[in-house]
């Protein structure tokens, strides 16, 4: 039961039995015989200590068809990176954690720096970007899943639907994303892909016309998951943002590289919880107001890339015509949540419409005032085009980390 003829032309992949776990991690296993997997779980420290993650790491020692682990931890000083070796000493999988601010891994980044190729924004991005770098160096997998670590509903069903499409070798997916639907504690959640990139993109449509490459975003149906697998090829030749447009700018760059038989979508969960960001309106560097303006950039880059025009009443019109569509939105949403019984703010649902009209402008405004931008990290391509020996070196540096 796929989507197959849906806009965008991605297969959607259902999840209509529920008790196929084991059967699943049993094919998992006979697959990785000849396409071994990697997880990559980029994490915070802070994340060691929240209600999250020991759930996590309890629920994937369990795995039994991982070949490889790859955890990317910020933000920790030398007794942290200590403790993270220790907490993640429970593993009985080959794992190894990059300490990006350990004098090893801080050594590659100034050494790429002086190339201009290093990473110039810390966070996620930069994080997955490296851990994606050691996967490439290790040469352990052909195919590689990434989830984040602050998952409160966690089961290890979700890597194993999210492997499952990239792994089978009679499938012929390059690259699959997973979906969930966003209710906890009684109300919907999913602020920004329901009342942002969904109405964004199909105001995008109204005022520039129809283009694959919007029918394309459109057709997923939780874009800005954090959740995604793919052939460990493909890992080679993209470039990701290194800020909050990283789910958007990974899909543009799946599209840009593989046709769509080659995407699909996959529900990897009933429910789905994790830590909430703040709408932060008084401080447009933080939280969802950051993270819409970085989304909205993204997409104007990529749709400029396939030749659109953009200027100031284009970003005008783009604005009137988005906050009608969010304001239809919050409707269908807000009768959605009565039929199920759950809440919804609407005055709350408008005031974030509102921000996110607000910070579509100001990403306009900040995209035509700085042409040359270019927020995007280089592809490992070229990375090692530069630097023909980066991949022995980042080995050399994860390993010194973990054996010491």
């Amino acid at each position: 039961m796929s989507d197959f003829f849906q806009n965008g032309a991605i297969t959607t992949l259902h999840r209509l039995q529920h008790n196929r776990l084991a059967e699943m991690e049993n094919e998992l296993l006979a697959f990785s015989k000849e396409r071994p997997m990697a997880l990559v779980l980029p994490s915070l420290y802070s994340e060691l200590q929240g209600p999250a993650l020991n759930n996590i790491i309890e629920q994937i020692r369990e795995i039994p068809y991982l070949s490889q682990i790859v955890i990317g931890l910020d933000r920790a000083d030398r007794s942290e990176f200590n403790h993270a070796r220790e907490f993640f000493s429970k593993l009985p999988q080959p794992h190894k954690i990059l300490w990006n601010d350990g004098p090893n891994l801080q050594a590659i980044d100034r050494l790429l720096a002086e190339e201009g190729l290093a990473p110039i924004e810390p966070g996620k991005g930069r994080n997955v970007w490296y851990c994606y770098g050691y996967v490439l160096a290790s040469r352990q997998a052909e195919a590689v899943a990434l989830h984040d670590c602050d998952i409160l509903t966690y089961n290890r069903e979700l890597p194993a639907r999210l492997f499952y499409p990239v792994a089978n070798p009679s499938f012929n997916y390059e690259f699959c994303k997973g979906y969930y639907y966003r209710v906890a504690d009684n109300k919907l959640n999913g602020r920004v892909c329901r009342l942002l990139v969904t109405p964004l993109i199909r105001a995008l449509k109204k005022v520039i016309g129809n283009m694959d490459y919007l029918n394309y975003l459109d057709s997923f149906r939780y874009a800005l998951s954090g959740e995604f697998a793919t052939r460990v090829d493909s890992l080679k030749e993209i470039r990701i943002p290194s800020d909050w447009g990283l789910e958007v700018g990974v899909l543009s760059e799946i599209y840009r590289n593989h046709s769509s038989n080659h995407i699909c979508q996959v529900e990897i969960a009933d429910a789905y919880d994790h830590k909430h960001q703040e709408l932060s309106e008084e401080d447009a560097s933080r939280g969802l107001s950051r993270m819409s303006t970085d989304i909205a950039k993204a997409i104007y880059r990529k749709l400029a890339t396939q030749g659109v025009i953009f200027n100031k009443e284009t970003f005008r019109t783009l604005k009137a015509t988005y906050y009608r569509t969010a304001l239809d939105a919050i409707e269908a949403y807000y009768n959605d949540a009565c039929i199920n019984g759950l809440k919804l703010d609407r005055h709350q649902e408008e005031k974030t419409v509102e921000l996110f009209t607000r910070n579509i402008m100001l990403a306009g405004d900040s995209f035509l005032d700085n042409p040359m931008e270019t927020p995007f990290m280089p592809s490992w391509n070229r990375v090692i085009s530069a630097v023909p020996d980066i991949m022995q070196r980042l080995d050399e540096a994860v390993e010194k980390d973990n054996t010491q």
